[in-house]
């Protein structure tokens, strides 16, 4: 099937999936799991929260009244109302108020033009480069850059002639999984997802893991970048355990976003029926291993991973013919690809900075305005994003990604320790032209260690 065709038949599909899908599960699916996982595993909206009317624009937690958190259920409503309430997740629920309102949806999947199809294609030619540019990629795509990046790479890697994967099918699952990335947040969304997703695929071109790597830990790599933050709320987990978020209780409180992640995940899978014809014992051996994957990136068991990560550097015992060291290589990688932006060029790194300050900031005004206290990094009045930053590459990227470099010493990881070097220096100045006027140098650009900057400026 040539290129053209195949990339004809993403649009459509996606046009046509997400007419017939707006807004509800799909009541054709005839595994009642995947309903059942789903119902359990959305945010969904539930008697405990209430929801203000919709109004666009808006961040999705604006609609959570806060005065009955703690208060009783609310009254029974009508049956049918009540069913298609509990079907549906928040994301799904305003889609579906849009939808029988009659209201068009704010972003419609047009079919682009020729001309901008032709560049989104001859960007994929260089998906492998680590200058990548995705918010490029994902405006040529309308949008739809994790459904295009994704499905280029399944046949990059042959995923679909391995596994005999029905085109059609993996198409909807893909449809399915940006559909339920929140696009009103600044920065889980579904770009970084694909952000992630290109990331991934760079780490899994690196040598030692290029040929050491199956296929069925390459179809694992990508579908854990693709859903690792399926269905975000925009908001952190402290978040959701002190407004005793029902997500909070049914996690008990541990790594209450990534579990959320990995059950929308693994509802998804069932629903597309992706997977629907391997051997149900394999289906449940790649639901347990996305599972660990996407629970490997919760920031809070960062050094947890860290201190493995690096004792099995310093003992040198790491085997990739082991099926579980190659998994843990793999969670290394999707923890790196997760919180890779400060490693990426000044252009990108910036644009995710911001991104990410902005979420952290409308967390902490939703916050005020409901009398709650503050969460760390939330603040705009005590906080800035140049400190921000510098926190965020000095004590959680810069170690990981050292120790990456002592695992896969290659150019791409040296080009990668290069630009946050390059990063740290660029938001150490803005902290310090702030500090002080009338000093026109920049003495953070002598500090910089020549030997890690970027080996290149093209593609890698």
């Amino acid at each position: 099937m040539g290129i053209a065709l195949i990339w004809s038949l993403i649009v459509v599909l996606i046009r046509w999936i997400t007419f017939k899908r707006r807004g509800a599960i799909s009541y054709d699916s005839s595994d009642q799991t995947a309903l059942y996982i789903r119902m359990l595993g959305d945010v969904r909206v539930r008697s405990r929260v209430g929801f203000e009317t919709e109004r666009r624009g808006s961040h999705p937690y604006l609609y959570v009244d806060f005065r009955i958190l703690h208060s009783r259920p609310e009254s029974v409503g009508p049956v049918s109302a009540r069913k298609i309430r509990r079907l549906l997740s928040f994301q799904r629920y305003l889609h579906s108020s849009r939808f029988f309102r009659g209201v068009a949806p704010q972003n419609p999947l047009y079919i682009l033009d020729d001309d901008y199809t032709g560049q989104a294609k001859c960007m994929l030619k260089k998906v492998g480069s680590w200058n990548f540019d995705i918010f490029l990629f994902d405006r040529l795509t309308n949008g739809n850059s994790l459904v295009s990046l994704t499905f280029h790479l399944f046949k990059h890697y042959g995923l679909i002639e391995i596994f005999h994967l029905d085109m059609v099918k993996l198409c909807r699952f893909l449809v399915m999984v940006q559909e339920d990335y929140h696009s009103q947040n600044p920065y889980h969304n579904a770009v970084h997802a694909a952000d992630v997703t290109q990331a991934m695929h760079c780490y899994l071109k690196e040598p030692k893991l290029a040929k050491s790597l199956t296929s069925w830990d390459v179809l694992l790599g990508l579908l854990a970048a693709t859903t690792h933050d399926l269905d975000h709320p925009g908001v952190n987990q402290h978040f959701l355990i002190k407004t005793n978020h029902y997500l909070a209780t049914l996690y008990k409180n541990t790594s209450v976003l990534e579990n959320h992640h990995w059950r929308s995940a693994v509802g998804l899978l069932r629903e597309s029926g992706l997977f629907a014809h391997l051997p149900l014992e394999d289906r449940l051996g790649m639901e347990r291993q996305l599972g660990s994957l996407i629970l490997a990136t919760d920031i809070s068991r960062q050094n947890e991973y860290l201190l493995q990560f690096r004792t099995h550097l310093d003992r040198e015992d790491l085997c990739l013919d082991d099926a579980g060291h190659r998994h843990f290589i793999l969670q290394m990688a999707l923890k790196c690809a997760d919180i890779c932006n400060p490693c990426r060029t000044w252009e990108l790194s910036k644009q995710w900075s911001e991104k990410v300050t902005e979420e952290f900031f409308h967390q902490g005004d939703i916050e005020k305005k409901h009398k709650l206290d503050v969460s760390p990094l939330c603040d705009s009045q005590t906080q800035t994003i140049e400190n921000i930053q510098m926190g965020f590459m000095t004590y959680v990227v810069e170690p990981l990604f050292v120790e990456w470099a002592r695992f896969s010493d290659t150019r791409l990881s040296q080009t990668m320790l290069g630009y946050l070097a390059l990063n740290k220096a660029g938001w150490r100045g803005m902290v310090q032209d702030q500090a002080s006027s009338g000093d026109d140098t920049d003495p953070t650009l002598e500090e910089t260690d020549s030997d890690i900057l970027p080996q290149e400026s093209r593609e890698l």
